[in-house]
């Protein structure tokens, strides 16, 4: 595998489970970004949010993506909000291969009770809220070279998938 592998996808999907699996199955390394900025700030990212603000983050979040989709051989995941940065997009398309794990909101929802306290952009926002950022999201992950719907789908089952669409390319 000489390309890296980066998963997109809304905040709590499971691209980290998936990305450590993955990055298993494929004998490569795995890099999750958010973890990597937490490390560097020595904080949680909701703390980074509230002592740095949301444009500190996503400017290390940037340079850090930047980087890292030009390595070869690594299974990458990037926050929920990374492509919403056209830069992001335009590097991670173009360096590696990007792969949308898509799932409904439907099924998405009954994992918000575990989301809430971790992550930033959910402090103090409605269901309707967070619907509203879900919908604007999705149209931002249409850029991807391979999409992967996993509501139906266990950790197993999805890098397998995946494993399986990549011999493809």
């Amino acid at each position: 595998m000489k390309k890296s592998i980066v998963l997109i996808g809304f905040m709590g999907v499971g691209k980290t489970t998936l990305g450590k699996e993955l990055a298993r199955k494929l004998q490569c390394g795995f890099l999750d970004i958010d973890a990597e900025i937490e490390a560097k700030y020595g904080m949680e990212a909701v703390d980074i949010f509230n002592v740095y603000g949301e444009k500190e983050f996503r400017k290390t979040e940037r340079e850090m993506i930047v980087d890292a989709c030009q390595l070869e051989g690594k299974v990458i995941s990037v926050g929920g909000g990374a492509f919403m940065q056209e830069e992001i997009r335009k590097a991670c398309m173009e360096h590696a291969i990007v792969i949308f794990l898509d799932m409904s909101f439907g099924y998405w929802k009954e994992r918000i009770s575990l989301l809430l306290p971790t992550r930033p952009v959910l402090q103090g926002k409605s269901l309707e809220e967070i619907k509203s950022l879900f919908d604007e999201r999705q149209a931002i992950y249409n850029e991807h070279h391979i999409r992967l719907p996993i509501d139906n789908l266990d950790v197993d089952a999805a890098v397998q998938t995946i494993h399986d669409k990549l011999k493809l390319l």
